[in-house]
């Protein structure tokens, strides 16, 4: 796996922290820094996510795509999936996570409430890389809902 991060740079009269993001798999997207107050020249324009965000959102996705894979091969009629997360981060650099709180919100026909934990638990426990590396330096919580889709019948 790889990717090149590159920093957009100097525009105009004033500088950036936008960077550009291209991954192995010939995706792209940006990044941004939060707009400094006190030292604009110092601050990102708050034009894309910032990269802890993007740390955050690919975690969310790393265990929602395994949540979803588990219930589908045990035959479940999941239909829907999402994951909000929730984080505080150190107050002083680096500033890592220390608290990711994750609620699954699962949409399927009589899904039942113990498969879905143990799908959610299977990926922290197991699958997700990214949510077992946060938890190095973050308390993980988890919690879930679930939606009944009569279409599914």
């Amino acid at each position: 796996m790889e990717c090149t991060v590159s920093w957009t740079g100097e525009t105009g009269a004033s500088s950036s922290m936008g960077f550009m993001a291209e991954t192995g798999s010939g995706h792209a997207f940006m990044m941004d820094g939060a707009p400094d107050l006190d030292k604009p020249q110092n601050g990102g324009k708050n034009m894309a996510p910032r990269p802890m965000e993007t740390v955050l959102a690919g975690t969310g996705g790393c265990t929602a795509y395994d949540v979803v894979l588990i219930l589908k091969r045990g035959r479940h009629r999941v239909t829907a999936c999402s994951v909000k997360l929730e984080s505080t981060r150190a107050e002083v650099d680096p500033k890592v996570f220390t608290k990711i709180h994750m609620h699954f919100t699962l949409k399927g026909h009589q899904l039942s409430p113990s498969a879905v934990e143990r799908a959610i638990a299977m990926s922290h426990d197991k699958y997700c890389s990214a949510s077992i590396m946060l938890a190095k330096t973050a308390e993980i919580t988890t919690s879930f809902e679930i939606v009944e889709d009569d279409r599914g019948a």
